[in-house]
């Protein structure tokens, strides 16, 4: 028996809900970390003609490609076993898997009778955690009824009703960031937030932790986006009611702008930043995974003694993030000064990958005019010997990959699992 068995007197077993792109990395990650004993995974449908159709899209994936290979190698054969076809039973390289496909609403799958304590919720859906476990249409609090103790959501939480606020039991937590502060018996719904949101944390932080928030003068972030299956294979009709018709247009063939809610999230978990005008885009493009972050800081200057030099700059930026890779146990921030593409970064477990290269920053001297301040009457202007100042400014460009299916959010999403599994016992 392993130590967790011992402690807790059973088994550790993981519940996912959907087989969508997060909810069939989510059961790679952690067919390969072997943390839990057993997997449930819910569908809620049929899928394909027999079991044989969920074992050939759990094996094969079009961006990974093979469970085995993509673990073990390319040596490594296959690890999927058939073990009972009517009650949906696997073997995946040793690890049992119960392919549930009956319940589509939350409060209907039977996460109890399985030992499931901890869910993934990947379905995209239930993001909602003011609607009661038992909202008709289905609830992301629906879980509990079924035998859950926590639910960790794969996406933003999204509260529907403006005249309501988060609960006390909902929290957004990113690994490595602020998944210490999850509270066991208090916090049951938890937010990962999203991919974008996980890079752009471990991005920021180290800056927030090495600079006087009160120097940051705006903060914006544009992400060069992969694509997802919230768009458009082909051009088609937008539904309605409708606001971002660019995503019923072709993901093959367009470069589509679009909003991320990676500003909002990101203040959740990193408070400091409410104190700066963050804003946030997303610029979608044709390829399956990998993204990047272009984050745009300004900062008050401090010059150095020897005049119009200043102490921020693209060296002193790299430098922060060189030591918080190198002082980083688990290699969450990787700090590289290759020349990277895309393709560089798949797979790389990591938050986000700064390419130190790249990173640059632009100094520049703004003059004020002191009668054209607000709180400076024209009769103390009048009394000032000078009617201009000088500020010194420093623009910083920060770039940072992430593997925005597997490698940055699946990764730090299973991180957090076991993370609030362990609290629980």
């Amino acid at each position: 028996m392993g130590a967790v068995d011992i402690l807790a007197g059973k088994k550790p077993v993981l519940g996912i809900n959907s087989l969508g792109r997060i909810g069939k990395l989510t059961l790679w990650h952690h067919i390969g970390r072997k943390y839990f004993k057993e997997i449930v995974v819910n569908q809620g449908r049929e899928i394909g003609t027999n079991l044989n159709a969920v074992v050939q899209t759990l094996e094969k994936d079009s961006t990974y490609g093979l469970i085995h290979t993509f673990l073990f190698g390319i040596n490594a054969k296959p690890i999927i076993k058939i073990l009972d076809e009517k009650k949906g039973q696997l073997l995946i390289d040793g690890i049992p898997v119960t392919i549930l496909r009956e319940a589509r609403n939350p409060r209907d799958i039977p996460w109890g009778d399985y030992g499931v304590e901890v869910v993934a919720e990947c379905t995209g859906k239930f993001r909602d955690p003011t609607l009661p476990a038992d909202e008709g249409r289905g609830s992301i609090r629906g879980h509990f009824l079924g035998g859950a103790k926590v639910v960790i959501n794969s996406s933003a939480f999204k509260i529907k009703n403006s005249g309501l606020s988060m609960p006390d039991d909902a929290a957004t937590l990113i690994y490595g960031i602020n998944h210490q502060s999850y509270e066991g018996g208090k916090h049951t719904l938890i937010s990962a937030a999203s991919c974008t949101t996980t890079g752009l944390a471990h991005m920021i932080k180290p800056l927030l932790d090495h600079m006087d928030v009160s120097s940051i003068l705006t903060a914006s972030m544009s992400t060069i986006h992969a694509v997802t299956n919230s768009q458009s294979v082909l051009d088609n009709v937008p539904k309605a009611g409708a606001k971002d018709l660019r995503k019923s247009r072709s993901i093959l063939d367009n470069i589509i702008l679009t909003s991320t809610n990676a500003a909002e999230a990101l203040a959740l978990v990193v408070p400091e930043v409410k104190r700066i005008g963050f804003m946030a885009d997303s610029v979608r493009v044709p390829i399956k995974t990998e993204s990047l972050i272009i984050l745009n800081m300004t900062f008050q200057c401090q010059l150095s003694n020897k005049g119009k030099v200043c102490v921020i700059d693209a060296k002193a930026i790299n430098k922060i993030y060189k030591e918080t890779a190198e002082n980083d146990s688990e290699q969450l921030l990787v700090y590289s000064e290759e020349q990277n593409v895309s393709c560089d970064v798949s797979k790389i477990n990591a938050a986000v990958v700064i390419e130190g290269s790249f990173n640059h920053t632009r100094t520049a001297f703004i003059d004020i005019d002191l009668s054209q301040i607000p709180q400076i009457s024209s009769e103390m202007a009048q009394s000032f010997s000078i009617d201009k100042i000088q500020v010194p400014v420093v623009h910083a460009k920060i770039f940072g990959w992430y593997d925005n299916e597997y490698g940055s959010y699946t990764n730090r999403m299973g991180d957090l699992a076991v993370y609030v599994h362990k609290k629980l016992q």
